[in-house]
């Protein structure tokens, strides 16, 4: 069995994704607004990871005299995350200045307050007084005994006013101010001169108004800076404690928001002696100080107004007609004939809508049940399920509280839902609910018939147009009973023991997935050929990557797909040089997660809402679904065979963490997204 030492470090791993994440920024072939957007994709990662993960690693770090069996010194792990943060935010400046060079070849300019004309000057201070002045409310901090509660995902201006007496003495005043994107563009379109177009953002027009705001003052001298805090996101629930499980979360929610600081981003010209007051003043650490460029919240950049035209975006995306699914055709009937499935977002969700907006209006459907993690703003899932309830449907709802930092939402949408009929159920408080499974009962000919959605991603509309996942569709008994069973363990508890077909954590997830590795093994000793296909988001699970290790010595083919995290380092001499990691970063969020066995010949597929990690597989309630209809096994080893050769967005996963693009033999250029759906255009 391999030692310890032969895993990558999760969030080094995890740091080297939003590395591919920066590289298509950088990347010269990709349009120019969707290499800002994927700037902001990085920095709203690299905010979750503080909130969540370095969050953690300080927990560990401060308390590691009780965690024994650590197989890492959390404090060395901070350190070099920290390293490797600070490298990516001086590459991630050097990215963001090629791009505002390369926009001003096309006419599109980002401006700051020190580069205005006398017109837009004009403009910016009319806008300033009519649409930003009324919602900033700046705080003096001189002297004062509280310092001001700075929010989560807020950006501030850290603002200095100075004058000199007479005597050449100078005098200050220090303030802070929110920047108010929560109510305002963070971009603001500035009038064209010429085929020229012009930006700028919301705090260099704060900046160039300063003045105007501090009149009372009469300061020489106004000077501002960015900060940013970020805050724990962990939401300690005492699974211990009685009550409401909503008021539970809720009050946990309202702990977060004032969680521990973990990262403190200013811009790195800020006076020192300024700097030292936030420090002294919040209680923050060293570790916690990020020295970063003119800006933060890049997040706000996935918004960035296209000002340039169609070139600069992705083209729209053209859905593929369904082969099975036909406008004005009844679902449910197509589904009791044949399994049927859907590529998101290459397919449409709406089709996921139709289905259960036709089982809202149908006489015969009685029961609709269904699990919810993630739901978009304005859901017609969740407006199709009260539907239901309208037309006299039973439905019940098992809908996460805990899904991070949907937690407020899933709230709101509890009480919405019950106050029309609905039956919400939330589970219990140590046990996520991360399965998306969805099951319809109709009675036909006096018996009761069930449908089966299993999906790989969340019921989730504006999602499923962005990330690529798989929504699998049966009415095969096999597969609906179990899903019953599942169900019936989530409404009623107690234990399941008559699964035959589904895999489900933490029942019997580990111990399917552990047997089909063993029968491969057991194949490549006796000289057949066996192969193992994982496609995922993540995969660290330290007991599943010992047997994957062990399969590869035993000469075992094993590809991986993963997109974040992989703690499998692939080539290693006698240990892994079966085994073969790839990542793709492209247009689309890779999100599905796929399990492909060889198993002599007659393959074993199953999609699933887990990867392969300890929590996924040992704390939360996840289902992996298997495949059976051979033709849909034929198109998910196609889409699975296009990955595993894209020479175009696959980079090979390796202990050095390098990213290195695979580049394959031959000349032919694959890129497997754009493959993908080219593959399914010609099959449907």
């Amino acid at each position: 069995m391999p030692l310890a030492f032969h895993y990558i470090q999760r969030e080094k791993s995890w740091l080297s994704f939003n590395a591919r994440v920066l590289q298509e920024a950088a990347d010269p072939s990709v349009p120019l607004i969707e290499r800002l957007k994927f700037l902001g994709i990085f920095s709203s990662n690299l905010d979750e990871f503080f909130r969540v993960r370095v969050a953690a690693l300080r927990k560990l770090a401060r308390y590691k005299q009780k965690f024994r069996f650590l197989e890492y010194d959390p404090d060395i792990v901070l350190n070099e995350v920290l390293k490797i943060v600070i490298s990516q935010q001086k590459r991630f400046d050097k990215i963001y200045k090629i791009l505002t060079e390369e926009l001003a070849e096309h006419k599109i300019f980002t401006v700051n307050e020190t580069q205005l004309n006398p017109h837009q000057t004009r403009f910016v201070t009319n806008y300033f007084q009519k649409e930003i002045l009324p919602r900033l409310s700046p705080v003096i901090i001189d002297r004062i005994q509280q310092f001001p509660f700075l929010k989560d995902k807020s950006i501030y201006l850290a603002v200095r006013l100075s004058k000199s007496d007479v005597n050449g003495n100078f005098k200050y005043k220090h303030a802070l101010i929110e920047i108010p994107t929560e109510f305002i563009s963070r971009f603001v379109v500035l009038p064209k001169i010429g085929e020229n177009k012009y930006l700028i953002l919301l705090e260099d027009i704060i900046r160039f108004c300063l003045r105007d705001l501090f009149y009372i003052f009469h300061f020489h001298t106004y000077e501002a800076w960015t900060v940013k805090l970020t805050r724990d996101a962990d939401l300690e629930i005492d699974e211990h404690v009685a009550g409401n499980f909503i008021d539970i979360v809720s009050k946990s929610l309202q702990k977060r928001k004032k969680g521990t600081p973990v990262r403190f981003t200013y811009y790195k010209s800020l006076p020192p002696d300024f700097l030292n007051y936030f420090v002294r003043r919040m209680h923050l650490d060293t570790h916690d100080l990020i020295p970063g460029g003119r800006y933060h919240n890049f997040k706000d950049f996935i918004k960035v107004p296209n000002i340039g035209g169609k070139d600069m975006v992705y083209e729209p995306l053209i859905q593929v007609p369904h082969r099975v699914f036909e406008p004005k055709k009844s679902m449910i009937r197509a589904i009791k004939f044949q399994d049927c499935i859907l590529h998101l977002p290459y397919h449409s969700f709406d089709f996921v809508i139709q289905y259960l907006r036709e089982a809202s209006i149908d006489p015969k459907v009685k029961d609709i049940k269904i699990t919810l993690y993630r739901v978009a703003e304005n859901s017609n899932i969740v407006n199709s399920l009260i539907n239901a309830v309208r037309n006299g449907k039973s439905v019940t709802v098992f809908l996460e509280l805990q899904a991070r930092f949907d937690e407020e939402a899933n709230i709101a949408w509890t009480k919405k839902m019950e106050e029309e009929g609905v039956k919400v159920i939330h589970g219990t408080q140590g046990r996520k609910v991360h399965c998306k499974i969805c099951l319809i009962t109709r009675e036909e000919k006096g018996k009761a018939v069930l449908y089966a959605n299993i999906g790989t991603g969340n019921y989730h509309e504006v999602t499923a147009r962005l990330y690529c996942d798989h929504s699998f569709f049966t009415s095969d008994k096999r597969i609906t009973t179990d899903v019953k069973d599942v169900f019936r363990f989530l409404e009623f508890g107690g234990k399941m023991t008559n699964l035959r077909h589904l895999m489900i954590s933490p029942l019997n997830m580990r111990n399917k997935l552990t047997a089909l590795i063993n029968k491969e093994i057991e194949n490549a000793k006796l000289k057949k050929d066996a192969r193992i296909i994982l496609k995922l988001n993540h995969i660290d699970d330290r007991k599943l990557v010992n047997q994957l290790y062990e399969a590869s010595m035993q000469g075992v083919k094993i590809d991986i797909i993963a997109r974040s995290t992989c703690s499998i380092v692939p080539g290693l001499k006698k240990i892994s040089e079966n085994i073969r990691a790839i990542s793709i970063v492209d247009k689309f969020l890779e999100h599905a997660r796929i399990y492909y066995f060889l198993n002599d010949g007659i393959p074993a597929v199953y999609l699933s809402s887990s990867d392969l990690m300890y929590r996924n597989l040992n704390t939360r309630v996840e289902v992996a679904v298997p495949v059976y209809d051979k033709k849909i096994q034929v198109e998910i080893f196609e889409i699975l065979r296009i990955q595993l050769a894209d020479n175009t967005k696959a980079r090979l996963i390796s202990e050095t963490l390098q990213n290195r693009y695979y580049k394959s033999r031959g000349t032919t250029k694959v890129r497997a997204q754009e493959d993908v759906y080219n593959f399914l255009r010609t099959t449907e």
